[in-house]
This record gives C-alpha cells, sequence and structure tokens, in this order.
C-alpha cells in the first residue's frame, strides 16, 4: 500500500512537471492565432479570443523559408562536421603523441573554456571586419572550426584507448591517417554522436555572434531564423508574427529530435516502440 502511495504521488509529480513543461509551447502555438494586442494585453487568455491566420501569412509574405532555413542547416552542419574532425585529430595528437609543451598547450585549450563568450565578440568583429569576411558564411564558420570543449571530450576519451591498439596498427604497416580512420573513428563512435548533437544545438543558439558579424547580410541573406525571431518579438514587438515563425521552426526542431533518436544510436528504443 505504501509503495502504491509512493507511485501515485511521484507519477503526480511528474505529470504536474510535464504540464508545466509543455503549457509554454501550447501558449505559443496558440498566440500564434492571436492578434498582436491580444498577446500583449494585461489580461490573458490560452485561447485566441479572435482566432486570425493573419501571422503565417506574413511570414510566407516577408519570411524567406527556404533561404532561412537552408543557412541554419549549412551552418549549423558545416560548423559541426569541422569541430568533430578538428577535435578528433587534436584530441589523438594531445593524448597519443609525446612532444614538449604538450601539457601546456592542452592547459590553453582548457582556459578557452573559461573565457565568456561575450569577451570575445570585439576582437572577432575587428579581425572579421579586417579581413574583408562581413556579411558571409565565412564570418560564421571559420571562428567557429576548433571548440575547446570538443577537444577535451575527445583527448579523454581516446586517452582511455589503450596504446597496444595503435602499435598493433602501426606493425600492421598503418600510417597516422589509417590509424585514426580504422582504429580510432570507429571506437569513438558514441562521443562524436554526443559531439554532434552538442554542435547542432550549439550551431543553432549563436544569435549575438550571427547578429553582430553579419547584421543579416544584403537583404537579410546569412540571417537565421533564430535571429529572425528574437528581431521580430523583442525589438519590433511583433510577438505574433514571432510565435508563428516559432511553430515553424518547433516543427524542425522535432524533426532534427526524431533524426538524434531514429539515427544517432537510440534505434532500438524506436524498434521496441515499434
Amino acid at each position: 500500500m505504501k509503495r502504491k502511495v509512493s507511485s501515485i504521488a511521484l507519477n503526480a509529480l511528474l505529470l504536474i512537471l510535464g504540464v508545466v513543461t509543455v503549457y509554454p509551447f501550447v501558449w505559443m502555438i496558440f498566440s500564434s492565432f492571436k492578434e498582436n494586442q491580444e498577446i500583449m494585453a494585461l489580461e490573458q487568455h490560452l485561447l485566441p479570443q479572435k482566432f486570425i491566420i493573419d501571422n503565417y501569412i506574413n511570414m510566407n509574405a516577408h519570411f524567406n523559408f527556404v533561404r532561412f532555413f537552408l543557412n541554419s542547416i549549412v551552418i549549423t552542419v558545416v560548423i559541426t562536421l569541422i569541430v568533430i574532425y578538428t577535435s578528433t585529430i587534436c584530441g589523438f595528437v594531445l593524448s597519443k603523441y609525446k612532444f614538449k609543451g604538450r601539457n601546456i598547450l592542452f592547459g590553453f585549450v582548457l582556459s578557452t573554456m573559461m573565457i565568456p563568450w561575450c569577451v570575445t565578440i570585439i576582437p572577432k568583429y575587428s579581425m572579421i571586419q579586417a579581413f574583408g569576411w562581413m556579411d558571409s558564411y565565412k564570418a560564421l564558420i571559420i571562428p567557429a572550426m576548433f571548440s575547446g570543449f570538443g577537444i577535451f571530450m575527445m583527448k579523454q576519451h581516446i586517452s582511455a584507448l589503450p596504446d597496444e591498439i595503435l602499435e598493433a596498427a602501426r606493425i600492421d604497416g598503418a600510417n597516422t591517417w589509417q590509424e585514426i580512420i580504422y582504429v580510432y573513428i570507429p571506437a569513438l563512435g558514441s562521443v562524436h554522436k554526443s559531439l554532434l548533437m552538442l554542435g547542432i544545438i550549439g550551431s543553432l543558439q549563436t544569435y549575438a555572434l550571427i547578429g553582430v558579424m553579419t547584421g543579416g547580410g544584403p537583404n537579410h541573406a546569412t540571417e537565421m531564423p533564430g535571429t529572425y525571431i528574437f528581431m521580430k518579438g523583442f525589438t519590433e514587438s511583433q510577438m505574433g508574427y514571432a510565435c508563428a515563425i516559432s511553430v515553424a521552426v518547433l516543427i524542425f526542431a522535432l524533426v532534427l529530435t526524431f533524426i538524434q533518436v531514429r539515427f544517432l544510436g537510440s534505434g532500438d528504443f524506436m524498434k521496441k516502440g515499434e
């Protein structure tokens, strides 16, 4: 009986927490069908008092979905793949090669994780402007090619792999690239998946960097949906418009989550659900 009461209490608590978590998304979906005045009013209602679809119509008229989402996908995919590559190479060198100053170099990599991102905005802006990369993909991709956290994660996992594997590969005549491709990369599958998802999330959240480095570019060509939502919702106070865009981005996030669950190591869960 006591166990049953505890189970009911736990389920009730989880239900309450679930409702609290889901409610903002429900409010956002319903608000996308409200007028801006109703959203900004002091007296709030969950359901629209006047149901409209103007926010979605205006979004289609002024928001270039194909270009904006293509920008998000291109920047996210390119940055994530480059970070995985550079993190794997740097982690391999720092863990399996002994050279003078290795620990100092690794300490420098760790120190980059302790510097707040906002401190680097002005130096990055000055460098990008001096290179003539403003309002371009290069301004967003090149500064993000290396990740201190990614290098740290890869080094720690590669260090845990026995050196005998590397020695056996060398005896068989493998060169450095073959050691990395055929020996270490297969053993780092789970780490690559984790770094992949963290890289995607991080790339999709670079609002401030995009705003500073591109400002949207010519005709907002390099602007990403997250930046656009922020500008419309909080700068121009068009909350209904911002909610409609957020619903579209939410669909993109759900698709991304499905890909993560289905193809990045949780396929057994999906099969069991079937």
